[in-house]
């Protein structure tokens, strides 16, 4: 009899063990659901490109064309608008931008491009061309990198960038919209780097430790 008693007590405690397992395990996969939202909390890190529209327009008493950045928003791909003297508007294609770029360098090299000369001088000859506006907006980063590094400490160059835009609020609208930008991605990568250290996780679901309990623990 007392053999009998002792399996039926063998088989319990096994029985109770296996309750025990299977609630961990329980347990464990709540959690987990809980935690499964978060990563899809992040919010959108977008590149820093910019859609530039640039507005020709004719040099009073000459047949020369200047240039002036007219709008200038933050996007993901950088493009460039042309709209011509008649009003067109024109998408440039990468093949035109390249072309622009590889002779703004050359200009640059040999210490003629507009964009290194007095800001005085350049105004007075009318403005930039073409490719010197497209180096003083806010694409070039994107599009002319390596003409860029070549540009980055030239004082003139920095003062001429301003002098691209059509009007000083034009300058600052654009000013505005990439701070506000860079400030978002800023929060967007901090808000990531947080998820991923680990802060922000989810406690144990009370299904766990009720789970415990019903196994014979905690009374």
């Amino acid at each position: 009899m007392n053999k009998h008693v002792r399996k039926i007590s063998n088989y319990a405690m096994v029985g109770g063990m296996s309750a025990l397992v299977m609630a961990t395990f329980t347990g464990c996969g709540g959690a987990e659901e809980q935690k499964a939202p978060v990563a899809e909390e992040k919010k959108e890190i977008q590149k820093e490109g910019a859609t530039v529209t640039i507005k020709e327009s004719l040099v009073k008493d000459s047949n020369t064309s200047t240039y002036k950045i007219i709008d200038e928003v933050p996007s993901v791909k950088s493009r460039v608008i042309l709209v011509d003297v008649n009003g067109t508007e024109k998408i440039l294609s990468q093949a035109e931008i390249d072309k622009l770029i590889a002779e703004e360098e050359k200009k640059v090299d040999a210490g003629t491009s507009d964009l290194t000369k007095n800001p005085d001088e350049v105004s007075q000859s009318g403005g930039l061309g073409l490719a010197g506006t497209l180096m003083a907006s806010m694409a070039a980063g994107m599009l002319g990198a390596a003409l860029m590094n070549k540009l980055s400490n030239n004082q003139n160059y920095q003062n001429n960038r301003r002098g691209s835009y059509s009007s000083s609020s034009t300058y600052s609208r654009s000013q505005n919209s990439f701070s506000k930008a860079r400030s978002n991605n800023a929060a967007a990568k901090a808000s990531g780097a947080t998820k991923r250290s680990g802060f922000g996780k989810s406690t144990p679901t009370r299904s766990s430790a009720s789970s415990s309990r019903s196994s014979g623990f905690g009374g």
